[in-house]
């Protein structure tokens, strides 16, 4: 059965009036989706979310034994698969080496550093970024809850499953493995749900992150104690069964305090599409700025879109396709009195979708006009598509 998800169109708050954050609030499940949508989205604040929201999920019951990860049941689901780990204790560039393993060798291991008292002699390795739910998708293992619904990313990749990609993570590891400080993939939301295990989580409001970039303004590696005495930041300990909720362009370290297992998703909506938006053009910059010395060889633009999505993992002509999908999936909505549905679960309300054309509104008319302004419209935009769907997007919020 579906579930509507619908926003209070007078509660749009003003974003400049949110305030800081002063500590990460915990919230039950009597927040209704409204509340969350304009006190956290909207705000870009981040809260912790109480067990309710995952305890009828399966992998809650059946992957937990005794506390602990139920070995046996993993290895009877996946023990087939090929999964991607990281050596927590091998630094490669700004991340951790990773590499393949099959799950059931994972697992052996896994078994093996517990019976051993996580001896430091051994590996610290951490099965990360696992797309369980694309390769495993008649496993039952979870429902997205009500306050993520709004999921712009994952809606696009699942109605396109020639890309062959999403953004629904799971990630399990020993006590002691860890994630190196960063910020979500094109400073998405994120959110992430202990299934099992406890997790120390330090994160930064957008900027505060620049007191820790050294003289070529690269990122520290890994956060250590020296350095947060001169920071403002946020301890969270996340305890099984809650869900983090992590805003954009919040940077972030994590580390497992237990053996955990945890479900992850990234995302975008209408709240923090402009934020993508503009990280994408600021990175562009970068590349341009990095191959300035070439700016007279054949295709400069087209090279420049290539580093791009190569270092970025999106370019403008697929930041333009994503929208667009999205943008007419909405139109389609009001246009026709149809619905549009997420996850198989939810669907949204006419305010929530006159909300999301508002945002891609600003968002389009912007990408025109950046696209132009770099001589890029016609590479990513050959047919003139992106001015069309604009001029529907305000035909529709005028009427």
């Amino acid at each position: 059965m579906s579930t509507l998800v619908e926003i209070d169109s007078s509660s749009y708050p003003d974003v400049d009036m949110c305030g800081t954050v002063e500590q990460v609030e915990r919230i039950d499940s009597t927040v209704t989706y409204n509340e969350f949508f304009t006190k956290y989205l909207l705000c870009n604040k981040p809260c912790v979310i109480s067990s309710q929201a995952i305890e009828n999920w399966p992998c809650s019951r059946e992957w937990v034994l005794n506390d602990a990860p139920n070995f046996e049941v993993l290895r009877t689901l996946f023990g087939h698969s090929t999964v991607p780990v990281a050596d927590c204790d091998k630094k490669f560039y700004n991340s951790q080496v990773t590499d393949d393993m099959p799950m059931e060798n994972y697992l052996d291991y896994w078994i093996d550093y517990k019976r051993n008292q996580y001896d430091k002699s051994m590996p610290s390795l951490y099965l990360k970024d696992w797309h369980c739910v694309k390769n495993f998708p008649d496993v039952p293992i979870y429902e997205v809850s009500q306050y993520f619904a709004s999921d712009w990313l994952n809606e696009y990749y699942i109605a396109h499953p020639e890309l062959n990609d999403d953004y629904m993570f799971v990630y399990m590891g020993p006590k002691g493995t860890w994630t190196p400080f960063h910020a979500d993939v094109f400073m998405s939301y994120s959110w992430s749900a202990n299934i099992v295990g406890r997790k120390r989580w330090l994160l930064l409001q957008p900027h505060e992150e620049d007191q820790l970039r050294d003289l070529n303004g690269q990122l520290v590696y890994n956060i250590v104690s020296e350095e947060l005495v001169k920071l403002k930041y946020f301890e969270v300990f996340q305890e099984a069964g809650e869900i983090m909720f992590v805003p954009s362009g919040w940077h972030h370290q994590v580390w497992n305090l237990d053996d955990t297992i945890s479900v992850n998703h990234n995302w975008i909506n209408g709240c923090n599409i402009t934020v993508v938006w503009n990280t994408l053009k600021k990175e562009l910059r970068s590349v341009m700025k990095e191959v300035d010395d070439c700016k007279d060889m054949t295709n400069w633009n087209e090279h420049c879109q290539l580093m791009l999505k190569a270092s970025h993992g999106m370019d403008y002509k697929q930041f333009l396709e994503f929208i667009s999908f999205i943008a007419k999936n909405r139109l389609h909505a009001m246009l026709k009195k149809d619905r549009v549905v997420s996850f198989n679960k939810y669907h949204f309300g006419r305010n929530h979708c006159l909300f999301d054309l508002r945002a891609l509104e600003i968002v389009l008319e912007d990408v025109i006009t950046d696209a132009q302004d770099l001589s890029v419209y016609n590479l990513i935009c050959e047919n003139d598509e992106a001015r069309v769907l604009l001029k529907n997007i305000i035909e529709c919020l005028e009427s």
